[in-house]
């Protein structure tokens, strides 16, 4: 059982792609949420945690039992390998917290029982030193390899640590989780649909927009809680939104919109936010609200962006996120202009459980390496085919023509093919994005724009501005450096956690 992260659903490995794709996905509202008293949210809660808590459990058995049968499987030959003592830790270094029975065992018993002979010498005085003397060595090398075996564990614990294919933290009912289930339940999900990822995602989502979340919400509930706007008020509302990087132009429409509002009536603060939270939800929905790689069909999708945007990174997670929705799917590394971006994107990929298509040979031509990963693509039957181009300055007009040389291949190549191209935007860099997305347009024909670095220090305004004044739909969404924190971009999800009371 799959979670497919595009159409937000349970999906079964045995069923057929046409009844995958024929299947409706998951409603995402993206103007007015349902209405939901919060005694029904609660309980929705508390149903969703029940459910994903039965899930864990009947997938915990196998997991157990896979566990447990080593330990005894080591445990019985243990006996045969006790006259080794020091040859036992040694190689049993890194594994010592798997085995802590075996050296406890062969410290103390394997002397008597693994010399008959003692006995019989015990009488005689003088060899009795003599053979503590080796004894001791024997010790004294054991304590030596003892010693040498204990930093071997530690640079091991880090490169698991980090690992985000070890699964999703385990749950807990918290506030956090109630306010991701309140988010997943207004969108007209169920309790048994909802997926552990989606509620460690949204929270990751709410803690990266925290720090303009606060600076908004409060000082946007204190504004409107004094009564109609006046020119003062509107004035510092306009102040705030262009700090969070909305843009002029999105902040002139939100202005008027609630300008308009409050001459209608007198809005209460709450009424006042959650109407900003309308205005944003339709500004933030360009095009289709749906975006999945088509089934059984080539899809083809360039990501481009400027270098130190996160774009390499991004292709894994992308990659990522496709194989665990049930994607074939191939990577081209076509990035052969920066040092060391193949070996980069080869970690990533491996990392993703991706293959991808690579010229050995240094300073290849990446429109070469496009076309033989465009054929690959075609033999192995890929479903999703993700490009990495050379990350470069809008500025360079030699990288921008070798971009949409690319383009042109890709066109000519696979006409049959579903094209995305998609810009990288690293979210703190706020409005010098724009400029970026006005350039790498004309080049390569973007259809998306996928938002990454979205963490603590950046600044979720930049989303409205993007969809305002390049008219570009948000793919994707980057909440942090993991594997698991690039999702698709959902514009009732991203208000929500922007402007969240608590």
């Amino acid at each position: 059982m799959a979670f497919d992260w595009f159409r937000r659903r349970y999906t079964d490995s045995t069923d057929s792609p046409g009844e995958a794709e024929s299947s409706p996905p998951a409603p995402a509202p993206a103007t007015e949420p349902a209405e939901i008293s919060p005694e029904d949210y609660l309980a929705f809660a508390k149903a969703a945690y029940a459910n994903l808590k039965a899930r864990a459990a009947a997938q915990a058995p196998p997991a157990t039992q896979d566990s447990v049968p080593p330990a005894p499987a080591e445990g019985i030959p243990a006996e045969s390998v006790q006259p080794q003592p020091p040859a036992s830790t040694e190689d049993s270094g890194p594994l010592a917290q798997a085995e802590p029975r075996e050296p406890v065992q062969s410290s103390t018993p394997t002397q008597e029982p693994a010399s008959p002979e003692s006995p019989p010498v015990q009488p005689a005085a003088a060899p009795s030193f003599f053979d503590l003397a080796p004894r001791a060595a024997e010790r004294l090398q054991a304590l030596q390899a003892s010693a040498v075996d204990e930093p071997k564990p530690e640079p091991v614990t880090p490169a698991v640590a980090p690992s985000p294919e070890t699964g999703p933290e385990e749950l807990v009912f918290d506030e956090g989780f109630r306010w991701s289930a309140e988010i997943l339940a207004a969108q007209g999900r169920k309790p048994e649909e909802i997926s552990v990822e989606e509620i460690s995602w949204l929270q990751k989502l709410r803690r990266g927009l925290g720090k303009t979340r606060l600076n908004l919400i409060n000082q946007l509930k204190a504004l409107v809680g004094r009564g109609p706007l006046d020119q003062k008020a509107v004035e510092e509302i306009e102040a705030l939104l262009l700090q969070a990087d909305v843009g002029i132009d999105a902040t002139e429409q939100i202005i008027q919109a609630l300008q308009k509002r409050m001459r209608e009536e007198v809005v209460p603060p709450e009424e006042a936010v959650k109407y900003l939270k309308q205005q944003m939800r339709q500004m933030l929905t360009v095009g289709n609200p749906t975006f999945a790689p088509q089934r059984d069909t080539l899809n083809i999708w360039l990501i481009v962006g400027v270098n130190g945007a996160g774009k390499t990174t991004t292709i894994g997670k992308i990659a990522h996120v496709a194989r665990k929705s049930g994607y074939r799917c191939l990577i081209a590394a076509a990035d052969t202009f920066r040092a060391a971006a193949v070996e980069q994107l080869k970690v990533w990929a491996e990392r993703a459980g991706v293959e991808v298509i690579a010229n050995p040979s240094p300073n290849a031509d990446p429109a070469a390496v496009v076309f033989d990963a465009i054929t690959a693509a075609k033999a192995r039957g890929t479903e999703l085919l993700l490009v990495d181009t050379a990350g470069r300055l809008q500025n360079k007009k030699n990288l921008m023509d070798e971009l949409a040389k690319i383009r042109r291949i890709v066109d000519k190549k696979a006409p049959e093919a579903k094209v995305e191209s998609l810009l990288v935007l690293d979210a703190t860099q706020g409005q010098n994005g724009l400029r970026q997305a006005e350039v790498f347009a004309e080049a390569a024909k973007l259809s998306g724009v996928i938002l990454t670095k979205l963490d603590s220090t950046a600044k979720g305004g930049i989303a409205l501005a993007i969809t305002q004044q390049m008219n570009l739909p948000i793919r994707f969404i980057g909440a942090g450096e993991g594997l698991e924190d690039l999702r698709p971009f959902s514009s009732y999800e991203f208000v929500e956690a922007l402007l969240s009371e608590y």
